[in-house]
Order: C-alpha cells, then structure tokens, then sequence
C-alpha cells in the first residue's frame, strides 16, 4: 500500500471506529507499518485540515470528528461527465465559480484513469450555442444575498426603460429559457416582484438581514411556469 492509499485507509479506519480510539501501535500493525510511519501520517492529515484529535496516557489514541468529515465519494465516468453536462447546460447560473469548483474536486478526487475515461467521454459530448451569444453573469452581490440572507439594493430598470432604486428580500433565483430572475419582496411596493437579472444596473449587498420567507407562500400569485422545483 503507497503513502496516499494509507493515508486514506488511516482517516475510514478512524472515522468507521469513532467516536472509540485507535492507538498509534494499532494502526501501525494493521497497515504493516512503523509506529513513527503512522504518527508522521497523522501529523500529515492534521496539517492538511483533517480533524484527528489525540489523547495521550494508557486510555490514549487517535479518534476523528465524523460531523466534520465525509466518506469519498466513488464517481464513475459518466456521472462526472453527467455533472459537466448539467453545469454546462446552464452556463451563467447563479454559483458559477462555485460550480466549476465543484467539478474540479469531483475529477481531482476520481483515480487517474477514472478521470482520464470522463475527459474522453467528455470529448465525445457537445453542448450547442449560438456563437455570438454571451453567457449572463450573475452579478456577486446577488449570489452573496441570496447566499446569506440579505437585503439587496438594486437600481432597476423596467420593460418601459424607467429606473427605480429599491430595497428587495431575495426569496429565490429561478431561471430558463427565458433568462434568469430574482424573485424578492420589494420593499419600495411592498409586496413580492419579479426582477430579470438582465435589467438589474446596479446591485449593492446591505448588512440588513432578510426575514426567511417561504417561496410557496409568496409566490401564489405569479404564473405557474415560475413555480419551479428546486434542484436538490
């Protein structure tokens, strides 16, 4: 077993007996290893952000926090190429960055010949567009709102070209073929709006809280196709 396998083995080992100890001389016995190989692995995953604690004396040993780890999760290659076809579908989504990031982690933690099998099945997709057509970019502010629970400031700008400044409570980002839009309650009219993300000219992220509101108890009287599902 190389030093990655083990190190991976030492956290499942840790996190299948948690919240119970394993000592370093356990460790070392079941990986085949010294105990100065097991207390340098450990150093090394704790260096690396993993939560292992130690205890010293006769009852010590090693556990690891379970709430703050995951199992790894096996992605084959058409479910990874499946991700990149649904991010990829919806080029300009809210959390973009935060999107191809998660790609990235999902293909960096797959075994190398996993990964290489979704790159080249990945060549073999196609995702159609007009080529002079430019993505929409969410603007930070709105992501960051909706994110944490804040009030935005926006400058809009309606169908008829007139400008208002507002203060609206994002309830929910939703979107299709139609672009995107975020629906909010509108401080200004006080009641719930609809605002296309495209007519949006300046959004600005206030330290104000936004009271939770329910989208099906706000949204009752807007049309049906905007009553969409969430994706998780």
């Amino acid at each position: 077993m190389n030093r990655t396998d083990r190190l991976y083995a030492i956290v499942e080992e840790l996190r299948a007996s948690a919240p119970r100890r394993r000592t370093a001389r356990e460790l070392a016995r079941r990986y085949e290893v010294s105990v100065r190989t097991i207390e340098r692995d450990i150093a090394a995953l704790q260096q690396a952000g993993v939560p292992i604690y130690a205890d010293v004396g006769r009852r010590g040993g090693y556990t690891i926090d379970k709430a703050m780890t995951l199992p790894p999760l096996n992605f084959t290659p058409a479910e990874a190429v499946a991700v990149a076809v649904a991010l990829g579908r919806f080029e300009g989504a809210p959390f973009a960055e935060a999107s191809r990031s998660a790609l990235a982690k999902i293909v960096g933690a797959m075994p190398e010949r996993d990964a290489a099998a979704a790159r080249e099945l990945a060549g073999r997709v196609r995702l159609m567009r007009r080529a002079d057509a430019e993505p929409a970019r969410i603007p930070p502010p709105i992501e960051q709102a909706v994110l944490a629970r804040r009030v935005l400031r926006i400058r809009y700008e309606d169908r008829d070209g007139v400008t208002t400044e507002r203060e609206v409570e994002p309830i929910v980002v939703t979107g299709g073929p139609f672009g995107w839009y975020l629906i909010g309650w509108c401080r200004l009219r006080e009641d719930t709006r609809v605002f296309r993300l495209d007519r949006i000219r300046h959004a600005v992220l206030t330290g104000l809280p936004a009271p939770a509101r329910r989208y099906e108890d706000s949204v009752s009287d807007l049309p049906g196709h905007l009553a969409l599902v969430p994706a998780l």
